[in-house]
């Protein structure tokens, strides 16, 4: 698996560390046996998870800005477990409403050593941070109405939201809320993934 991975991100211009490959595929191997227990994702199959989690949440890394990010419906860590392996220095806070879900991210803390983590759990609307995020990320989130609605309080003056999409992104974009202001779209190109993907960057007006 080590390989297949090394290989994948070699079809990008990401950079890893051997350290970071090896923690992004042993969190594929704790992810494939917990998901047993818990159903943290339909994907079955570890080979799959690299491509549909392990390098779908990497290629969103060269985009991000600041040092302080919330993943707001993190599932089982994604994109944000894998963000914060390739970004060590900075912080994620990940955030989800379901108690096996993280437990499950406090798991892969511990087991990653992954000290830039910190995983919470709360409804997004009952999470009222002390200071806003530079980043707020979501990933498979409803729609980006709903998402920008929700999360409106958390970005700090300068922050950002950071949507994650498929294919059909203009849409959403026609129906955003007037309080943000598209800054851009960036293709996001997975490698071995038949799908397109979209990361949408909004500014708070």
């Amino acid at each position: 698996m080590l390989e297949q991975l090394r290989s994948l991100v070699a079809q990008t211009d990401l950079s890893l560390t051997d350290q970071q490959l090896q923690q992004s595929v042993e969190y594929v191997k704790l992810l494939d046996k917990w998901n047993s227990a818990y159903n943290l994702t339909s994907v079955r199959d570890p080979q799959e998870m690299l491509i549909k989690h392990v390098m779908d949440s990497l290629v969103v890394a060269p985009h991000l800005s600041g040092d302080r990010f919330i993943d707001v419906g993190t599932g089982p860590g994604l994109p944000g477990v894998l963000l914060a392996i390739y970004y060590p220095d900075k912080q994620f806070t990940l955030l989800d409403s379901l108690g096996k879900r993280v437990r499950f991210l406090n798991q892969v803390k511990l087991q990653l050593k992954l000290s830039n983590v910190f995983p919470l759990q709360s409804r997004v609307e009952d999470h009222q941070p002390e200071h806003g995020y530079d980043g707020v990320i979501s990933r498979a989130f409803a729609s980006m109405n709903d998402m920008l609605n929700w999360c409106r309080h958390l970005p700090a003056p300068t922050g950002r939201f950071f949507a994650m999409k498929g294919a059909a992104v203009q849409e959403e974009i026609a129906a955003l809320p007037d309080f943000v202001k598209v800054a851009s779209v960036q293709p996001l190109l997975v490698p071995q993934l038949q799908a397109q993907r979209h990361l949408v960057i909004l500014d708070p007006c």
